[in-house]
C-alpha cells in the first residue's frame, strides 16, 4: 500500500511543511510493522503551479499510489482538480483525498461536484490523516469486519455513505504541537530553499478576512523545543527559515527567548523571517533587536488600513501610533527588514482613503510595501459580510475583490497599475536613490505611483515584457516629461542607481561620457593597487587591471566622482558600499 502526499508549490524555491507534517506525524505516532518495513509506504511528491499539468500526472502515474492527498489552496487548486479528473483515467482505482483551507469549508459542495474525489480532511491534518492511515492498514491486513464504512467514522473527514449521501464530521481536536517530530532531521532536497517552520498554530486576534480568525486559540510549540530545533538549523547554516506563526510575538516570553537565542547563537548565515504585530513591541524587545546582527531577521507586519473606521469593522485590534513609533525605531537601527502590509477593498476604505493610507504606510520608509487586495476566503467572517458590503469578487480562486459599496472596478484597475509600478519602482529597490527624489516632485507618494501607472498605461506599455534596463529608460522618459528642466540631474540618478546594484557591462545611452575621465580612473587603480585606501578587505593581491573589473568609478554630469565597491553589500538592500572620491575636472 502506498500514500502519496501532493503538494503543489508556487515556487520550487517552496515547500510545504504540511505535507511533512502529516507524515512525520503518522509515522511517529502509528506504531506498526508495515510502517517500519515497507508493506505501508508514505510517500512526498512536491512540484510546482510552473510544472505541465502532464509532467506532474506522469510523475503520480509512475509512483504507482494506491492514494493520494492533495494539499489544497487558494493558488493551486485550480490545477488540483484539473488532475483530480485525470487522475482516475491511467490509474483507475486510486483513491483521491483532499485536505487544506481552500477544501475545509466547501467539502459538501467538492464531493458533489468532484465524484473522482474519495475523501476530503477537514481542519488540521496530523490527526485526520493518522486515522485515515489506520484505516487503510486495516483494509490492508483484510481485518474481519473492514469496509469503506470505516472511513465515515473519523472525525475531521467528509466521505460518502454506501449511497452516496455526504458524511461531514466534526473536525478532530486540536493537535498537540509538541508531538509533532522536528520536520527536518534530513536537509535533503532543501538545500536551495526556503525552510518553513511553525512554532505556534492559531492567533488571538478576529480579522474578518483571514482564516487564522476562526479558531481564536492559540498554541505553541515548547520554547525549549523550538530552541533545539532552532540550534539544528544554525548548525547547518539555512540560508533563510520562515516562520509561519500567524503573530510571532503574541507570547512575550516565546518570541523573547527565540530572539535572544539567535543573537546569542548567531552563525552570521541565516536569516528569520517573523510575522508579528509591532505594536504589541515593547521597550525591552526593541532593545533586543538593536543588539542584531544585520540582515539576522527580517519582519512583516501587517497594517492593512490606517483608516480607524476600517480597522473597527474589519474586527482587527490595532494602535497605529505605537506601530508607527516601532517601526520608526526599528528603521533606525539599519539592520532589520521591514516588509509592511496594506490590503485595497476593505470595508468603507474608499480611493482617497485608500490614498491616505498607502502615504502614511509609505511615510514609514518600509524596505517594502506591498500593496495587496482583498480575498474573500471561504470560511471567514467576511464572506459572511460579502453581500452587506456589496462586495463583487471573482467566482474562482483566488476570489479577488472586483468591487466594494466604496470602490469600483475602474479604481480597482487603477490601484492594480499603481501596485505594478509600486513593485518595479518602489519595492525592487533598484530606484531608491531616483524615487525619493522624485517623490518631491508630487504633492505625495501615491500620488507619483499613480501618475507612472497612468503613463504606462497611456503608452501601452503596461502590457509588455521589460528589461530592467528598460525600466530605467521609461523612468527617464516619464521624468522628461514631469520636469524637463531637471532631466539631467535625475539622469545622473538613474545612473547612480544602476550601479549601486551592479557593475553594468553596457551603459544608458543618457549617462555621461567616462571618456575624458579614462586616465584619471587608471591612475585612481593604479594607486589603489598599491595603497587599498578605499578597496580593502577582499581586494588585496589584485592588480590594477583587475581592480578596475571588480570596482567601478562614474563621473556624472557636473563631475562628481563615486567609487562603487561590490564586495561591500549592504545586509538590508544588498545595495554596494559608496566612495565619494570628489570633483573631478576634465
Amino acid at each position: 500500500m502506498k500514500f502519496l502526499l501532493a503538494a503543489l508549490n508556487a515556487k520550487y524555491i517552496h515547500s510545504n511543511p504540511g505535507v511533512y507534517s502529516l507524515k512525520a506525524y503518522s509515522q511517529a505516532w502509528i506504531r506498526e510493522p508495515e510502517l517500519r518495513d515497507g508493506r505501508f509506504q508514505i510517500e512526498i511528491g512536491e512540484y510546482t503551479i510552473n510544472n505541465q499539468m502532464d509532467e506532474i500526472l506522469s510523475d503520480i502515474y509512475r509512483r504507482k499510489p494506491d492514494a493520494v492527498g492533495f494539499s489544497c489552496y487558494i493558488w493551486n487548486i485550480s490545477y488540483i482538480l484539473e488532475l483530480v479528473r485525470d487522475l482516475p483515467k491511467v490509474l483507475p482505482d486510486v483513491e483521491i483525498w483532499l485536505g487544506g483551507p481552500e477544501v475545509s469549508y466547501d467539502a459538501a459542495r467538492i464531493l458533489e461536484e468532484e465524484p473522482d474525489v474519495f475523501g476530503i480532511m477537514m481542519g488540521e491534518g496530523e490527526e485526520t490523516f493518522k486515522k485515515v492511515v489506520c484505516c487503510y492498514l486495516d483494509q490492508q491486513r483484510k481485518t474481519t469486519g473492514w469496509n469503506k464504512s470505516a472511513f465515515q467514522e473519523i472525525d475531521g473527514t467528509a466521505v460518502r455513505d454506501k449511497d452516496g449521501r455526504t458524511v461531514i464530521n466534526p473536525l478532530k481536536s486540536a493537535v498537540d504541537l509538541n508531538k509533532i517530530p522536528f520536520l527536518y532531521e534530513d536537509m535533503t532536497g532543501f538545500e536551495n530553499r526556503i525552510v518553513y517552520y511553525e512554532s505556534s498554530r492559531g492567533c488571538p486576534f478576529s480579522c474578518s478576512y483571514c482564516l487564522s480568525s476562526v479558531d481564536k486559540s492559540v498554541r505553541f510549540r515548547d520554547t525549549d523545543l523550538v530552541l533545539k530545533e532552532l540550534g539544528f538549523f544554525l548548525q547547518k547554516r539555512v540560508p533563510q527559515v520562515k516562520f509561519v506563526d500567524r503573530t510571532f510575538n503574541c507570547s512575550r516570553d516565546h518570541s523573547f527567548r527565540i530572539w535572544e537565542y539567535l543573537i546569542q547563537n548567531d552563525n552570521g548565515v541565516t536569516n528569520f523571517h517573523f510575522e508579528i504585530s509591532a505594536d504589541l513591541l515593547n521597550q525591552e524587545e526593541l532593545q533586543l533587536m538593536s543588539r542584531m546582527r544585520p540582515g539576522l531577521i527580517q519582519l512583516e507586519i501587517g497594517v492593512q488600513s490606517t483608516n480607524e473606521t476600517t480597522i473597527k469593522e474589519i474586527r482587527r485590534s490595532m494602535d497605529l501610533s505605537v506601530l508607527r513609533k516601532n517601526v520608526e525605531i526599528i528603521n533606525s537601527y539599519g539592520t532589520i527588514h521591514q516588509h509592511l502590509d496594506l490590503i485595497a477593498g476593505l470595508p468603507f476604505e474608499n480611493y482617497e482613503s485608500f490614498r491616505r493610507s498607502f502615504n502614511q504606510v509609505y511615510d514609514m520608509k518600509p524596505e517594502q510595501l506591498q500593496l495587496g487586495f482583498l480575498k474573500v476566503l471561504k470560511g471567514s467572517h467576511m464572506s459572511q459580510k460579502a453581500e452587506d458590503y456589496e462586495i463583487r469578487y471573482k467566482e474562482k480562486p483566488t476570489y479577488e475583490v472586483l468591487s466594494t459599496r466604496w470602490l469600483d472596478y475602474g479604481e480597482v484597475l487603477k490601484l492594480k497599475g499603481l501596485e505594478e509600478m509600486l513593485e518595479v519602482y518602489g519595492n525592487s529597490g533598484q530606484f531608491q536613490t531616483t524615487m525619493e527624489e522624485l517623490c518631491r516632485e508630487f504633492h505625495t507618494p501615491f500620488d507619483m505611483f499613480e501618475a507612472l501607472a497612468e503613463y504606462y498605461d497611456k503608452q501601452e506599455l503596461s502590457k509588455l515584457s521589460h528589461s530592467r534596463m528598460a525600466r530605467y529608460e521609461i523612468l527617464d522618459m516619464f521624468i522628461g516629461l514631469r520636469v524637463p528642466e531637471k532631466r539631467p540631474y535625475y539622469r545622473d540618478l538613474l545612473v547612480y542607481d544602476l550601479y549601486l546594484r551592479e557593475n553594468l557591462k553596457s551603459r544608458p545611452d543618457f549617462s555621461a561620457d567616462q571618456e575624458p575621465y579614462k586616465d584619471q580612473i587608471k591612475a585612481f587603480f593604479a594607486d589603489e593597487a598599491v595603497r587599498y585606501c578605499y578597496l580593502k578587505e577582499g581586494y588585496e593581491g589584485f592588480e590594477a587591471r583587475q581592480l578596475i573589473k571588480m570596482a567601478h568609478i562614474e563621473v556624472f554630469h557636473n563631475g562628481r566622482a563615486v567609487l562603487f565597491d561590490y564586495k561591500r553589500r549592504d545586509a538590508l538592500s544588498h545595495n554596494a558600499a559608496v566612495h565619494e572620491l570628489g570633483i573631478w575636472r576634465k
